[in-house]
């Protein structure tokens, strides 16, 4: 049994592995193409190198591809040596490498839109979906993330504010270079990708939390286990104006439960209190299940 399970655990570790790079090269490939058709035609920097390279394209005439290789290659050099180690592994090794291969290699397709708007929102959706694919793999495409890790190390600025103060700068650049307009068509691209990867990271399937105060709990309780069919969990409080103890109720269930809850819980007790508010993701029975690699 021993050996089966050991086997089991061996082939479980190289599907996860198989897994994280598919999504590592899928992600890359949809960031790398999102680029080409949207972003760089349309003279629209938002943020990161791939930001950076725009500009120098523009000032220049030196091929993106060139320049992300150029800057990310010494960028995971300097991690190696900074940071101790390979901080960010063969993983992020594999995106930092293959990201600018496939923007040089779709560097001569037809754009597919030509209003800058557009290209912002559907270039921010395209890099987000492949930054988002490339994160569940545990890994990084390099750039200013890499970038950010080193000067957290030696100056103690947190790594939000290193990646808002180099984004906020490329932004600002193409104001300079291209027009105030694309600067702010730039942010609007950089606000849609970052809520992209969110959606991407915890699906669409923002679940709910309900935290019921009711003086009836014998008789909520059944309802919410059977009618409703999720767990509850009893929390320990203290009413701060009669300062006796108050009980709470806490259940979590997908949006279209909430109706449901809230006829259960008025059904056993019209004077219950009911505070409803929303969870990012839920990991568990009956909702997302994650693995070391990725979550299903």
């Amino acid at each position: 049994m021993r050996k089966k399970d050991k086997r089991r655990e061996v082939m479980s570790k190289k599907q996860q592995m198989t897994l994280n790079v598919f999504y590592i090269l899928l992600g890359s490939s949809v960031v790398a193409v999102s680029y080409n058709v949207f972003l760089l035609p349309n003279r629209i920097a938002s943020g990161g190198l791939s930001g950076f390279a725009t500009i120098v394209y523009e000032v220049a005439g030196i091929e993106p591809a060139i320049t992300l290789w150029s800057l990310n290659i010494p960028l995971f050099a300097a991690g190696i040596l900074l940071l101790g180690g390979l901080t960010y592994g063969g993983k992020t090794l594999a995106g930092t490498l293959f990201l600018p291969f496939v923007v040089y290699l779709t560097r001569n397709i037809q754009p597919a839109v030509e209003d800058p708007l557009l290209a912002a929102l559907f270039g921010g959706i395209g890099v987000g979906i492949g930054l988002g694919l490339v994160f569940r793999a545990h890994a990084s495409t390099g750039g200013t993330d890499l970038a950010a890790q080193i000067i957290n190390k030696y100056t103690g600025i947190s790594l939000g504010a290193c990646v808002f103060v180099m984004d906020g700068f490329i932004v600002a650049a193409s104001a300079f270079v291209f027009s105030f307009e694309f600067a702010l068509y730039a942010l609007i691209g950089l606000f849609v990708t970052g809520k992209t990867i969110d959606i991407v990271q915890t699906g669409l399937g923002y679940a709910k939390v309900a935290y019921i105060i009711t003086d009836k709990q014998a008789d909520v309780l059944p309802l919410l286990l059977n009618q409703v069919d999720r767990g509850v969990t009893t929390l320990h409080a203290h009413g701060g104006y009669t300062n006796r103890e108050r009980p709470v109720l806490m259940c979590v269930v997908n949006r279209n439960e909430v109706t449901k809850l809230k006829q259960a819980v008025q059904s056993a007790d019209s004077h219950a209190f009911v505070i409803v508010t929303s969870a990012t993701e839920v990991l568990g029975e009956g909702f997302k299940k994650e693995t070391a690699g990725y979550t299903k």
